[in-house]
Parts: C-alpha cells; sequence; structure tokens
C-alpha cells in the first residue's frame, strides 16, 4: 500500500498533477487530457510509477479519468514567453474571457485585480490555488489575481460552464485553477525587465524558488519568494489620449469643473463661466482636459512569498501545508480635484468676488444697486444664509495637482491538512484552511467640502469666519494660480479606509473505485463524496470625513462602516462510471452524476446537480457534454452594502436643454424628480458624463439559477501525428439573477414612451428620479440620482463556441508548434428587470453594454463575437523563436443605445459620431526569442505590440469610465505601444 500511496502522491495533489512537457507548453491553450493534467512522465523521478489523477472539474481519482467539462490548460513555458507579471494580464486575453479590472484600469480601480469568464461578471466564476478557494478581496467575493504567485504557478486550468456541483457557489461561469509546482528540489532565479519604446511604463521583477525532497523521497518543501514594481504610462505620452474628445461632438471637450470657475446662481442662466479680463459670467467656452493625468498602466508594487510543505509521516498518511503571504500596493492617479458642481454659500463682502460675479449675485437674488454695493462693502462677519448667496460652483483646484489614492493589500491564507488512502480502492483528504484580505486606502490631493466652504467664508485675505487659525480664506475666482499652498493645505486632509475580508473553510472528501466495474467495462466505478463548511466576514471601516456624503471633493460615493458574514453547510456527491469500453464503436462511454446540497445561513437550502459523460467511439475521436442545474447565493455586498450615492456613466440627461420649455410633459417629469422650475431650459449633463446613482444591499435577495451545459468534440487523429483538435458549444443561462438595471434602463424607464405611457410625470420609475434642487442636473450633490437597486429580476443568457488546434511535428532542423484557440460567442443578453429591455452585447460597446448583471463597476467593458490566440514555435537546439498572433473581432456601437437617445423625447441628446461608432478588427504580434545559453541558464526577449499599432479612437463619453478611458478602451485593445522585455532564469 506504501507503494500505491507514495505514487499517488508524487504525481498528483487532490486536483491536478505537475509539470507540462517543454516544447507543448508553447501552445497559448491546450484541452486538458491525461497527458496535460499529469505532466511528461519524462520529468518524473524515475522510481515514480504513474498514478491516479483528478482534473479541474471533478473531485474523482482515477488514472484513466479526463473530465466530461470543457477544461484548457496554459502552461508555464507560455507565462514565460509573454513575460507577464501578473495573472490577471494573461487572463484577460485569453478568448472567451472579458477585460475586468485590472492594471489597464486607472479611475474605477480599488486596488485588486479580477477575471471575468464568458462576460458574466467575476462574483460569476471561481479562483482556486491548487484547488482551495482563495479568500476574497471585497464584499463581493472576488479573488484579486494580484496575490498569485505566477514563479510558482506551474500551470492554469480554466474550466468555462458551470461547476457549482464540484466547487459550489460562485462557479456558474466557470473555474479559474492556479496548480503550483510540485515537489521543486534546488534553486531557481528569474529576474526581468520591461520597458516600451517610448521608455516609460518600466516594470522590474524577480523570484528566487528554493525546493528540498526530504527523507528519500518522503516529503518535499519549497519557498518562494518574489518583488515586483511597474511605474505608470501616462495618457498625456500617447497621441490617442493627449486631449479629451467628445464622442457626440468630436471636439476636444473635458470637465466642467475647470479653470477659471464655472457657476450657477440658480437664476435661470445655467451654468456661466468667469471671464478673467473682464471679471463678467458669460457662457461657457473653456473645459478642463482631465486625459493627461490619468495613466493607462497603473503603479504597482508587489512582495509575495509561497511555501508549500509535505511529509508521509507513515503508511497512508502524509501531512500536508500551504502557506500565502502578499503585499500589494496600487497607486490610481487621477486629473485634480474640485467643487464639482456642489452648492456653497458665498459672502457678498468677500474679497476675491470679481464685480461681475457681485452683480450677477445681487440681480439674482433681488438686490439693486444700492443694496449692493452696501452688501460688497459690509464689514460684518460672513453667515451662511445672512449675508451671503448660494450658488453650484466648478473650480478646478489645479494648483494642488494630481489625485492619488494608494490602495494596499495585505494578504495571508494557511491551509493544512492529511491525505492518504485507506485500503487499496479508497483515497482520503481532510483539510483546513484560513485566509484574511486587508485593502487599506490612503488618498490625498482631493480637499473637503466642508474646509472648502468654511475658506470662502471670509471678508479679508487672511482670517476665516469660522475662528479656525488654520482655516486659509480661498480665492476660487482667479486665474490658475490663485489658489495658494497655503490654501489648498488647508482643504487638503488625506482620507483613509479599509476593507477587511476573512474566510474560514474545513474540507473533507473520501474518494476512490467500488473495486468493481460495470458489466461492458475494464474500470471500476469511481466516486467521491466529502462535506465543507465555510465562512466568510466582511467589513469596512472609514474616517469621518469618507463616511460624509459630498464631504469629500471629487471621490464618488460616501464610504460608512459596514459589516456582513455568512457561512455555509455543503455535502456533496460525484460518480464516474465507464458503461462500455474497448467494443467496436466504444472504445470508451463513460458516465458522469453529481450533486451537492448547500445550507446558506442567509439565502436557505439549495440542491445543484450535473450529468455528463464521454463517449469515444475510437482511440482518437471522443463526444463529451455536461449538463449542470447550478446556483448563486448573494454575497456580502448584495447583502449588506449600505445605500450610497455615487458616480455612473451615462453622456446624456433627458431633461437637459430646451426640449422641456416646449415638451409640457417632459417638463413636468423634470419638476417632479425635483428640479426648480428656474432651472427648466438650462439643465446640463453632467460635462464629464458621470451623473449620480444611489445603489445598496438588498436584504431580501434570494438565490440566482443557472442551468449550462456543454457539448463537444476532442480529436487526435492517428493519420495526422501531433495534431489535436477540440470544439465545445457552451450555454449558460441565469433566471432570478442578482443584477442592478443600467444607467440607461432606469432612465428609459420613465423617460421612453414605450415603457411609460403618455410620459405621465407620477409614474414610480420617474419619481424616484431625484434631481440637484439647485440646477435640476443629475449630479453636484448626494441628494441627486438616479437609483440601481439589486434584485433578483434579471436574466442573463450567453452561448458560443470554443476551438483549439494544436499540431506539433518534428521538421528535422527544427522543432514545429502551432496552436490555434478560438472563441465565437453567440449571444451575451441581460435583461434587469421584466420590465427593461433585452440587451444583447456580443460585439457592442456602450455605456450600457459590458458584464450582464456584473454591477455598475464591471458595466462597459468589451465582449467581441470572434477572437482568438495562435502561436507559431520553431524551437531548435538552444533557441526557441515564436510569434503570437492576437485577433479581436470588429466592433459596432450599441443600435439600441442609438435607438432610445433617438427617442428619449429630446432631440439634444444626441448619440455619438458616426465615425466612433465602429472599431475595426485589432490584429497584434508578439515575438519571443529563448536562448538556452547553458544547461542552466537560459535568456528570453519578447517584443509585445511588434508592429506598434495604435489603439481606436472612440471619444472619451462612449462608455464607462473604467474600461473607456484616453479616448479608447485601453484594457481591450493595447494603448502603451511597441514594449520589450526581457527575462533571465538561473536554475541549480
Amino acid at each position: 500500500m506504501k507503494a500505491v500511496f507514495r505514487s499517488r502522491l508524487l504525481v498528483s495533489s487532490l486536483l491536478i498533477g505537475t509539470t507540462l512537457s517543454a516544447h507543448p507548453a508553447f501552445a497559448q491553450i491546450v484541452p486538458q487530457t491525461e497527458e496535460t493534467a499529469t505532466g511528461d512522465a519524462s520529468q518524473a523521478p524515475a522510481d515514480v510509477p504513474s498514478g491516479d489523477i483528478v482534473v479541474t472539474g471533478t473531485l474523482i481519482r482515477n488514472p484513466n479519468l479526463t473530465s466530461s467539462s470543457p477544461v484548457n490548460v496554459v502552461g508555464q513555458e507560455e507565462l514565460a514567453l509573454r513575460q507577464s507579471n501578473v495573472a490577471e494580464e494573461v487572463l484577460r486575453s485569453l478568448p472567451g474571457v472579458v477585460p475586468s479590472i485590472g492594471s489597464s484600469v486607472n479611475n474605477g480601480n480599488g486596488g485588486s485585480s479580477f477575471v471575468d469568464l464568458r462576460g458574466l461578471g467575476p462574483q460569476r466564476n471561481l479562483v482556486l490555488l491548487n484547488g482551495s478557494r482563495l479568500v476574497p478581496a471585497d464584499f463581493n467575493g472576488q479573488v484579486n489575481l494580484n496575490i498569485i504567485p505566477l514563479a510558482l504557478v506551474d500551470r492554469v486550468d480554466v474550466l468555462t460552464g458551470g461547476a457549482t456541483t464540484t466547487y459550489g457557489a460562485d462557479a456558474v461561469s466557470g473555474v479559474v485553477n492556479f496548480i503550483t509546482r510540485k515537489d521543486f528540489s534546488g534553486l531557481e532565479i528569474n529576474a526581468s525587465e520591461q520597458i516600451t519604446e517610448r521608455g516609460d511604463g518600466n516594470v522590474f521583477r524577480v523570484d528566487l524558488t528554493t525546493g528540498a525532497n526530504l527523507d528519500d523521497g518522503r516529503g518535499n518543501v519549497t519557498l518562494s519568494v518574489g518583488y515586483q514594481k511597474a511605474k505608470p504610462v501616462f495618457q498625456g505620452d500617447r497621441d490617442v489620449s493627449i486631449a479629451q474628445v467628445d464622442s457626440v461632438t468630436g471636439e476636444e471637450s473635458g470637465s466642467g469643473t475647470t479653470v477659471p470657475i464655472r457657476l450657477n446662481l440658480g437664476d435661470g442662466n445655467g451654468t456661466l463661466q468667469l471671464d478673467p479680463a473682464s471679471g463678467n459670467l458669460v457662457p461657457s467656452y473653456q473645459f478642463f482636459n482631465f486625459n493627461p493625468y490619468n495613466v493607462f498602466q497603473t503603479p504597482f508594487e508587489r512582495y509575495s512569498l509561497y511555501t508549500a510543505g509535505r511529509y508521509e509521516v507513515a503508511d497512508g498518511i502524509e501531512a500536508y501545508a500551504e502557506g500565502l503571504f502578499s503585499k500589494t500596493k496600487v497607486s490610481t492617479v487621477i486629473a485634480p480635484s474640485g467643487t464639482f458642481g456642489l452648492s456653497y454659500q458665498i459672502p457678498y463682502n468677500s474679497p476675491f468676488l470679481p464685480a461681475g460675479v457681485l452683480n450677477a449675485a445681487c440681480a439674482a437674488n433681488g438686490l439693486d444697486a444700492a443694496a449692493c454695493a452696501a452688501a460688497a462693502s459690509s464689514t460684518a462677519t460672513p453667515v451662511a444664509g445672512q449675508n451671503t448667496f448660494g450658488a453650484t460652483l466648478s473650480r478646478r483646484f489645479t494648483e494642488g495637482g494630481s489625485r492619488i489614492s494608494e490602495y494596499t493589500t495585505q494578504l495571508f491564507q494557511f491551509r493544512t491538512g492529511l491525505r492518504g488512502d485507506v485500503g487499496e480502492h479508497l483515497s482520503y483528504d481532510v483539510s483546513g484552511s484560513y485566509g484574511e484580505s486587508e485593502n487599506t486606502s490612503r488618498s490625498t490631493g482631493q480637499g473637503l467640502f466642508s474646509r472648502t466652504q468654511a475658506a470662502l467664508l471670509a471678508n479679508n485675505t487672511t482670517t476665516c469666519a469660522n475662528g479656525d487659525a488654520a482655516c486659509v480664506p480661498l480665492n476660487l475666482f482667479g486665474p490658475e494660480g490663485s489658489i495658494t499652498p497655503e490654501m489648498f493645505a488647508y482643504l487638503n486632509i488625506p482620507t483613509t479606509s479599509a476593507t477587511k475580508t476573512s474566510l474560514a473553510t474545513v474540507r473533507g472528501v473520501l474518494s476512490g473505485d467500488f473495486g468493481f466495474a460495470t458489466p461492458g467495462a475494464n474500470d471500476a466505478v469511481g466516486f467521491a463524496v466529502g462535506a465543507e463548511y465555510r465562512r466568510y466576514v466582511a467589513e469596512s471601516t472609514s474616517d469621518l470625513s469618507s463616511q460624509t456624503p459630498d464631504e469629500v471633493l471629487g471621490a464618488g460615493a460616501a464610504n460608512p462602516d459596514s459589516r456582513g458574514t455568512y457561512n455555509v453547510k455543503e455535502a456533496f456527491a460525484e460518480i464516474i462510471a465507464p458503461l462500455v469500453q474497448d467494443r467496436p464503436f466504444f472504445h470508451n462511454l463513460t458516465l458522469e452524476l453529481g450533486a451537492r446540497y448547500s445550507d446558506y445561513s442567509t439565502a436557505g437550502s439549495n440542491w445543484t446537480w450535473k450529468a455528463g459523460g464521454n463517449w469515444e467511439p475510437t482511440n482518437w475521436i471522443k463526444v463529451r457534454g455536461n449538463y449542470q442545474k447550478a446556483t448563486r447565493a448573494p454575497n456580502i455586498g448584495e447583502l449588506f452594502s449600505p445605500q450610497v450615492t455615487g458616480l455612473d456613466n451615462f453622456a446624456t440627461d433627458p431633461c437637459q436643454g430646451a426640449a422641456p420649455v416646449t415638451n409640457a410633459q417632459l417638463r413636468a417629469i423634470c419638476l417632479a424628480q425635483g428640479a426648480p422650475a428656474s432651472s427648466i431650459g438650462s439643465i446640463e449633463a453632467e460635462p464629464s458624463a458621470q451623473p449620480n446613482n444611489r445603489t445598496g444591499g438588498n436584504l431580501d435577495l434570494g438565490v440566482e439559477k443557472a442551468t449550462t451545459w456543454t457539448a463537444g468534440v476532442v480529436v487526435t487523429p492517428d493519420f495526422v501525428p501531433g495534431l489535436t483538435i477540440s470544439a465545445d458549444y457552451y450555454n449558460i443561462k441565469v433566471r432570478d439573477a442578482i443584477s442592478q438595471p443600467s444607467f440607461g434602463d432606469a432612465l428609459n424607464a420613465c423617460f421612453l414612451e414605450s415603457n411609460n405611457p403618455g410620459l405621465d410625470p407620477t409614474n414610480p420609475a420617474c419619481t424616484a428620479i431625484r434631481r440637484n434642487p439647485a440646477t435640476g442636473g443629475l449630479f453636484g450633490t448626494a441628494g441627486a440620482y438616479v437609483p440601481l437597486p439589486y434584485s433578483n429580476s434579471g436574466r442573463i443568457w450567453t452561448d458560443g463556441v470554443d476551438l483549439t488546434i494544436n499540431y506539433r511535428r518534428d521538421l528535422q532542423f527544427a522543432k514545429l508548434d502551432l496552436s490555434f484557440a478560438g472563441n465565437w460567442t453567440n449571444a451575451s443578453k441581460f435583461q434587469a428587470t421584466p420590465a427593461s429591455v433585452i440587451r444583447e452585447c456580443v460585439g457592442y460597446y456602450s455605456n450600457s453594454c459590458g458584464s450582464p448583471g456584473a454591477g455598475i463597476n464591471f458595466r462597459g467593458s468589451i465582449q467581441p463575437e470572434w477572437s482568438f490566440n495562435q502561436r507559431t514555435t520553431l524551437s531548435f537546439d538552444k533557441i526557441d523563436v515564436s510569434l503570437l498572433w492576437r485577433y479581436v473581432d470588429k466592433m459596432e456601437y450599441e443600435p439600441l443605445a442609438v435607438e432610445e437617445l433617438l427617442n428619449d423625447n429630446n432631440p439634444d441628446t444626441d448619440p455619438p459620431l458616426e465615425q466612433f461608432r465602429r472599431i475595426k478588427a485589432a490584429h497584434y504580434f508578439d515575438l519571443a526569442t529563448r536562448f538556452a545559453a547553458t544547461e542552466n541558464f537560459d535568456f528570453t526577449v519578447t517584443v509585445t505590440n511588434l508592429f506598434d499599432k495604435d489603439p481606436p479612437l472612440v471619444g472619451n463619453t462612449i462608455g464607462s469610465t473604467s474600461f473607456n478611458s484616453g479616448n479608447t478602451y485601453p484594457s481591450t485593445y493595447d494603448a502603451l505601444g511597441r514594449r520589450f522585455a526581457f527575462g533571465a532564469k538561473l536554475r541549480f
């Protein structure tokens, strides 16, 4: 039994084996087979026989097993050729994966990176490390990919399609399983340096891995430590993004919070701008170009440590442990702060008030010339509401420099357990794990509303009315430079917040076979049964300023303290039964069944189940299929997040412009939503396309239900040695989906006659929208918002085909490896509520298109209809040359969005320019060359975006702020340009 047990432990772990062979790993994606799950036997120790394996997608260990679910593998050598530094960069370029928050997201990056399989949202896929869950990064249960130690990753298994029966909730769209190298022995040092052709965006990374086998193979200890630092790439340093371009007009534009100041006195004249030469208020003539301050690559720093050990303490008993520690720092850099259209009280006797502004304020508040002069010359101490006037101010604090937020995440996770064999046919694995993640944010350069207001209440240039000796009177009415360093220092109080999460797991699995086979088969029927307990806790804390609505200028939503927790108890079972083997037309026929019972402390109990199988009519063709009933319980964020007002993305407002003056029904709606009568005719859309929404958790949410099925074929023809082809169709439907309507959906529910016959202003869809009581806009105060509540009213469905082709041939003078991995997405549809439109977002982009039901933070990414990666590699004696071709299909602006803008009863709300409604297909080529200088040293040079292809220009108001930035989509299209990476590996 000792020999059997040792073979199982040395060749496999609970969820997949050891290393891939060097040259086959050049394939960008390969389908998982027995070979890719166990690795090249030639690399295993000579005295270790081949043993049981378990592939991602099932818990059963069987030496002849391949799962009925499609699992693709990205090998260690592919990671080395790409010279990617974080896992998110690798995953977002894979066909079938939609870009999520990552290194190319600046405004909207909270310090973590996520993966989004099938575009269903990062909360619907699961990220594992060696088959074990990782502690989430936030309230939504999403795992931060920045923590993955790539230096020790042997390969990445990507299972697309439902996997909740095997792994539990969160695996509706699939699983990403990072497999680390096993039984590492020796010392390995990896170092790399990356820089763009323009000389910016430098990335440095170094990793050291060491390991040793113990007691003649009875155990092993491995340790890997690493450091990485990436510098920013500013949008002002790329031609496509030097100036912010309005997607509707095609003209250079920008934010309405600018220099000189813009202000609205509430007198019906709308928002006007100061003319410094005359001191008068005139129609707006200048916006603020915020692009040069923003970045295409966020600054990033990481320290990581990973260790693993195992030891066979007795026959049939092995103790093992695994530990991960990571400290990362992500910095976001955005344009200077400002007053952003908030309402302030300004004294008539302010020493900084230009005569033109004073006269306009007096006229707006009914003061004649004599009263105005008396108010201006008064020496009375300013008191808000007595000798002051109100106005919404939009003045940029350019003198204060950029706003910088530093997100520092510290994470640790430890797992330990016992595993082994009980007899010849039964194995066990019992483990427990605990992890904590803490993300701390420190932001500077923002300024506080209360201090800005206090500094405005002054009748001289040295003291403020509040009696605070530190307060410095503030001059917002001068040209750039009128805010002195002393003035801004009083406003600029750093703010802090923290999110802490923890995950505790206890799990036990019994797996093996029944010791007998069905009458028509040779292999025994395999099974796995087990139970698992998980407890999630998440809490956020912040300083008083961050918790107060509108207090931190330009910060979006307030961040009140909150906490949530839940636990889940689960039991599961799987069976894989070979039915017929080694018969004509039935080389192998296997049935796969599974079920899981889950009991959530918040959402009650539910069942999930799966049924699948493989049919191999010959030894070179396999037909496989899998059907699953999946569920997902609401996460902590969806349940417990407090109601807050934050920023969304939408370039127009149905109440903007002159339309409400002539359209009585439209006017009535605008007034019912809280717009003052004086604002009708002068309401404007938020100039930088960031109006307010209102979101929060819903304790009444229930479980969402999904059906997923896949059907495919794997061909490895004997008559074409070295060729493997796999094609799989997938279909995922989610009902009772936990979702939010898009901003456009919420507006359309009120302003489109098809949704609101007669444009009834008392319709709840209209009255739920609240407007700025001073300007009538949907921005400028936390009291103005469009509500986007969570509910179980959504429906999501997507389907498509994954295709992989791999071919290997010895050309005598070199070895040729060809690989192709492609995805065709037929549909990706989302209906937020039964009354909402059905949005089809495959091949389309807009403010409303992106990850269906993924929440506002992930809306707006791009999902092409067709994408592929093709790699060609020639391997000579000591040199490998490899070319990777990445393809993204053509895209189009969402036709439904055009239709909605043309039918919202406001002729002033135009769709984007025709030239921005199309994006041509993109072709990128990456060239990598590896030199084996000695047996222990190799050197790799990678040129990414070999032909320096520019990203498409579509303007800056056509999509969400997170993904439509710098006039393009930098998470999908390469905005950095040609860049070079140099990597070295030294082994002992």
